[in-house]
């Protein structure tokens, strides 16, 4: 039994590139760091804003990210991915320890956005290296290696961040800052020069693109579908990072640091499970069928937080657990689906919208979802949130119903 769980193990990290494992240990090392935005709204709370103005200030992150993942998209196909990781993760580590010393709520809102726009232009430029790095047959294992890393770093900054938050809440902006500088040289140190004129050359040698559907991503008309499902599931998803953390300390009673130790399962639970689940699971089912069954079980995860008469640690464990696998079923197959219809020379601009789909989505998220809870409580927005997540379920049945887009692994 031994044995074979390690040879499972063993098989799903196989094929693996090893610029593939040192870009996720850029991505570990800056995530360790990320304990700001999860605390965001609580830290709000504490300095004497109003629970709204906390939610706001998630919204407004969001609305900044939008701007920085189209700009990302541009500036990775424009300049290469390499060089765009790199500003984002440097510049984004200064304005994070700027941001903690903001104290008037108009500066911490002019800050957060420009944090937001060089932060998030991180993204569609890791999601074209992290392509560059794996081939079609490697591909959903590189991006679950990248998340594997991204949610490792994040169980570890989520447990460190409640222990900083119940000590300092500022400590929180000086860690993120300089984990963020950490990684922005710790990615030159390690990972080769990547010239946009070798991105393109390696890239045409290394895929045959079999699976290109739309020459661009605006004429695309199932993944423009497909962004518009993911809004609805990073809705649900964002509130993760906005009214849980208040659920948890308002309804529930907890403390910043078991606030943050139950944030950690989250991350520990993928750095265990999710390499191993995405190994079974691929070219097993189609992906837009995964995604269903991942939404469905993220609608039956807040439809647990209602559940009475039970201890609220016990609650936030159990919804922690849910929601986790319901991570773990659907996000992974989500970037194999949208890249596989892309090329080498528009997969900036394809990351880019499917990342401003989650900033869209954040933005309606955390303003809306902190208006709810004022307006009609936290119990009636757990039933609004489980309601959006099984119409996502039925708009992604209905996509692979279509029989539209790479419905299975890419090779």
């Amino acid at each position: 039994m031994l044995n074979t769980t390690i040879n499972l193990y063993k098989a799903a990290y196989a094929g693996l590139s090893r610029k593939m494992w040192l870009l996720s240990i850029v991505m570990l090392i800056n995530r360790s760091g990320t304990m700001v935005l999860a605390f965001m709204t609580l830290y709000c709370h504490h300095i004497g804003y109003t629970m709204q103005q906390g939610g706001w200030v998630v919204a407004i992150y969001g609305l900044g990210s939008l701007v920085g993942a189209f700009a990302g998209g541009k500036l990775s196909d424009r300049f290469g991915f390499y060089y765009t990781q790199f500003s984002s993760l440097f510049l984004g580590g200064i304005l994070f320890i700027v941001l903690g010393q903001m104290r008037s709520y108009t500066s911490i809102c002019i800050c957060i956005f420009f944090l937001s726009v060089v932060n998030e232009a991180f993204r569609p430029a890791n999601t074209s290296a992290i392509a560059f790095y794996s081939t079609g047959k490697s591909r959903t294992q590189s991006f679950a290696l990248n998340r594997l890393a991204i949610n490792l770093g994040w169980g570890i900054g989520s447990a460190l961040g409640g222990l900083l938050a119940s000590i300092n809440y500022h400590l929180l902006f000086w860690v993120d800052g300089f984990t963020n500088i950490i990684a922005s040289f710790l990615l030159l140190a390690i990972l080769p020069k990547i010239s946009l004129t070798q991105q393109k050359q390696l890239q045409q040698s290394k895929h045959k693109q079999v699976n290109n559907i739309a020459v661009s991503p605006y004429k695309d008309k199932p993944f423009l579908f497909f962004l518009g499902l993911q809004v609805l599931f990073a809705i649900c998803f964002f509130q993760l990072f906005t009214t849980i953390p208040l659920y948890f300390k308002e309804g529930l009673s907890l403390n910043e640091f078991l606030i943050g130790v139950v944030m950690s399962l989250n991350g520990l639970m993928i750095a265990l499970v999710e390499m191993v689940l995405v190994f079974k699971l691929e070219g097993r089912r189609p992906y837009l069928v995964l995604m269903s069954y991942g939404t469905i079980v993220m609608a039956i995860s807040f439809l647990l937080l209602n559940i009475p008469f039970v201890h609220g640690f016990l609650i936030a464990l159990v919804f922690m657990f849910f929601i986790t696998i319901a991570e773990m079923i659907s996000m992974p197959f989500m970037n194999s689906y949208y890249i596989g219809r892309s090329t080498e020379n528009n997969r900036g601009q394809y990351a880019a919208l499917y990342t401003m789909a989650w900033s869209v989505a954040q933005v309606i998220g955390s303003s809306s979802g902190t208006q709810i809870v004022q307006a009609i409580g936290f119990f009636n927005l757990w039933l609004i949130i489980a309601a959006i997540s099984f119409i996502g379920t039925a708009g992604y049945r209905y996509l692979f119903k279509q029989n539209v887009g790479p419905k299975l692994s890419s090779t």
